[in-house]
């Protein structure tokens, strides 16, 4: 059950496959993680590799629960293998749902666990070349700026969370 994904069907939660879920757009569950550090964020560069979206800049970690998996644990689990990011606990901050066009012909529709990790920006990050080609810390004031002024270099995702849950994710601030 590896690449299956927990979505609905006919209003029952069923295991789909993945790449299924997206050609389907079918409403299916998801973990998002951003790792903070003050005011910055770590964000990453999706592998050129990836099937959709690949080459965008999105916040440090997104996936899928596999059948069962808890949310928490999924997103420690993807930290890891994204990232190389360990001995972190994620803080539950927000469930999102959003639909979005991810190209070729492929349609996210989400219901997202929305986690944040502490940490500082000397954190050991060793990227997974198959999922990531690049990181970087931004601020939000810059994260903001530079999707305003560079969007399409962003998953949708992204831009959806920053435009319309960045005060549940980062605080009243945003």
């Amino acid at each position: 059950m590896e690449d299956m994904v927990p979505a609905w069907v006919d209003g029952n939660l069923t295991p789909v496959g993945k790449l299924e879920a997206h050609q389907r757009g079918l409403r299916h569950k998801a973990v998002s993680v951003f790792v903070l550090a003050g005011d910055a964020v770590l964000i990453q560069q999706r592998a050129a590799g990836k099937y959709h979206t690949p080459g965008l800049w999105a916040n440090t970690c997104c996936t899928h629960p596999l059948w069962g998996e808890p949310a928490e644990a999924c997103a420690v689990r993807r930290l890891e293998q994204e990232l190389g990011i360990t001995a972190v606990t994620p803080v539950w901050r927000h469930q999102a749902e959003y639909r979005a066009d991810v190209g070729g012909g492929l349609t996210e529709h989400e219901v997202v666990e929305i986690f944040t990790v502490e940490a500082s920006r000397d954190l050991p990050v060793n990227p997974n070349p198959e999922e990531v080609q690049a990181v970087r810390w931004m601020t939000r004031a810059a994260l903001i700026a530079e999707i305003a002024e560079a969007p399409e270099t962003y998953t949708p995702w992204m831009r959806i969370y920053m435009a319309d849950h960045a005060a549940a994710i980062f605080g009243q601030g945003g």
